[in-house]
Formats: C-alpha cells, structure tokens, sequence
C-alpha cells in the first residue's frame, strides 16, 4: 500500500524575494539606503494643541448663564433626592443656568423604560436645551468627553465616578454632581458658600 500525501496545515509556497538576481531589474525592489541621523538636526514634535481658553487652568469661557452638560445619573439622583434640576443648579452657582441634554443621554434614558419615566419626563422639560449629536452610536459617556474636549464653556453634571474620573483629565473642565442631598460643583480652585462647593 502506498502512503498518501497529507496537506500540511497552513502552508505556504516559497516565494522569491524582491530582491532576488532572478526578477529583472525594474521589478526588483531597490536597496533602501539608511540615512544617518545628524544629532544637530532639530527634532520635530507633534504637540496636542492647548486651547485657547485656558489661563493655565483657569477657564476664561466659562460664566453666567452657565451651560451645565448633564448625564443620566445625574437626573436620577436628582430625583431621589428630590430636587429641582435648575433650582439647585441656580443654588450652587449663584446664577443663571441652562442645563443642556444631548440626544445620546435622551437616548440612554429612553432605553431604560417605564421604571424612569419621570426622568424621561424632566429631560423633555423645555427649560433643559437640547444638544444634536452627529457621531455614530449612543454611548452618553464618550459623547459626553468628547464634546467638554471640543468645546469648553461647559461644566458637567454627572455622578458616575468612571466619568468624573475622565473628565478630571481633562483640564479646565468643572464638574457638578449631588452630595448631602444638594448639588456641589468641584475643580482644582474650590471654596464653600452656604453649604455648596462653588467655583468662580
């Protein structure tokens, strides 16, 4: 009986190399030739761009009314501890303020159903702006960094500690969220009036 020839598993055929005698010499690939580098040459650097706005950390666009970015958590806490969004915003700044919901956090709140229909219900109030996005999906938190990185005039409203914690990179950027059932905004330059954590 004679052996039969099994197929190796993923093999391949040999191949010549580009740089093989054999290939004619305007297929062949040529030699790269490696450059020395001079050490008195200036390195060049690609730097993200600081934005304009910032005085160190200081963020110039930043005042009344104030715009007031606000996540789902935010919403939900608010209503267990039975507050009103804009009163208490208004509390804590001490000004004008326009709570602003993209359609990513509509969304998000949408999808939870009946059991946060009253949330559902604020976030359709006609005091809160509402906010189009343009990207693809409904991820409330990437939408949520990506526009506080574009554009900073705004502060955020939220209570889940993933975001803060990447908003905090971010420089410039204030956070608002609810503590001792009010709500409490915080940055690097912080004091306490009446009770809230202010910045100015």
């Amino acid at each position: 009986m004679g052996k039969r020839k099994t197929k190796k598993f993923a093999s391949m055929k040999r191949m010549i190399s580009l740089k093989d005698q054999r290939i004619k010499e305007k297929d062949r690939a040529k030699v790269q030739e490696t450059k020395k580098k001079d050490p008195s040459e200036i390195k060049e650097k690609e730097v993200p761009k600081y934005p304009s706005c910032l005085f160190f950390q200081y963020n110039t666009q930043l005042g009344p009314p104030y715009h007031i970015l606000v996540d789902t958590n935010f919403i939900n806490f608010s209503i267990k501890a039975k507050l009103d969004i804009v009163q208490s915003m208004m509390d804590c700044l001490y000004a004008k303020c326009i709570p602003c919901i993209t359609d990513c956090v509509m969304a998000e709140i949408e999808k939870l159903g009946m059991k946060y229909r009253v949330a559902l219900r604020i976030a359709k109030d006609p005091r809160f702006e509402r906010l189009p996005c343009t990207h693809k999906g409904t991820y409330a938190d990437d939408c949520l960094v990506q526009r506080v990185t574009q554009h900073k005039c705004y502060i955020l409203a939220t209570v889940d500690r993933d975001l803060k914690r990447r908003i905090r990179k971010i420089p410039g950027v204030p956070i608002m969220y609810i503590s001792n059932h009010r709500s409490e905004l915080t940055s690097d330059y912080q004091w306490v009036i009446c009770g809230y954590r202010c910045v100015l």
